[in-house]
């Protein structure tokens, strides 16, 4: 099942498609993923919508850094002792098909193409065994950053949280059978590859993250976690398309622009 967030003419709701290759959007009555999944009896083409960012976190997107040991490498960095997390602002979300802006004050703008976790339910001090219990599903998501910040700050705050820094979509997975342990992920600039990994990579794997992090804060329903990039990030510029794509979740593309 994926769950989307869209508009159609004016108006702006969530909706659900039952399975992989259908195109019926069940339209959903507000944002009911979080509780009880109501239906309000329309269904709609996918064609005919248009697809937004599939959540916007009430309070934070928690974001994972250096969990590929060949990114690592690429950035010249050390192996950290325990996952380093940083926050990304709900302001920097963006979904399919918008722009990425570049910031006026970055030369230097990086994508970096994450497997992203969104929780349903309050989570603290959660046991990595019983992680299954605060997920919804999975999206894509692009850390957007801006490298030449990001080492004259000497922390992360600017580089990565700026407006448009944060595309995700282009819908939320919702699969029991899904194994994000081990999916193909990848990046495109323009239609190059950029970035070609597996999950099975990270360091830190997904029930371990959603332990790690909710031991650090406490996780709302709509939160997301990234869970870091592989190698191969490299800059967009404007007038070029980035694309990101995750096996068994789908893709999304963004523009870049200057203004």
């Amino acid at each position: 099942m994926r769950i989307l967030r869209f508009t159609h003419g004016s108006r702006t709701s969530f909706g659900l498609i039952e399975s992989e290759d259908a195109d019926k959007v069940i339209v959903l009555k507000s944002d009911s993923m979080f509780y009880n999944v109501e239906a309000t009896g329309e269904v709609l083409d996918l064609a005919d919508i248009s697809l937004l960012a599939p959540v916007v976190p009430p309070s934070k997107v928690a974001c994972v850094g250096k969990n590929y040991a060949d990114h690592i490498k690429e950035m010249g960095g050390k192996t950290p002792d325990a996952p380093i997390i940083f926050i990304k602002p709900n302001t920097a979300i963006i979904g399919p098909g918008e722009a990425i802006v570049l910031p006026q004050w970055s030369d230097e703008v990086h994508h970096e193409v994450e497997l992203a976790i969104v929780i349903k339910t309050f989570a603290k001090n959660v046991a990595a065994k019983d992680y299954r219990d605060y997920i919804l599903g999975y999206t894509i998501g692009n850390d957007v950053s801006a490298r030449d910040a990001q080492r004259q700050d000497g922390q992360w705050t600017r580089a990565k949280s700026f407006d448009t820094s944060c595309p995700l979509g282009p819908w939320i997975t919702v699969d029991p059978g899904l194994d994000v342990s081990d999916l193909k992920i990848r990046s495109f600039v323009d239609g190059e590859l950029r970035q070609e990994d597996t999950t099975a990579n990270m360091m830190v794997g997904v029930p371990e993250l959603v332990a790690y992090v909710s031991s650090c804060f406490t996780l709302l329903p709509g939160d997301v976690i990234l869970t870091g990039t592989p190698a191969g990030v490299g800059p967009i510029e404007a007038g070029q398309t980035c694309s990101v794509e995750i096996e068994g979740i789908g893709r999304m593309d963004n523009p870049v622009i200057r203004i």
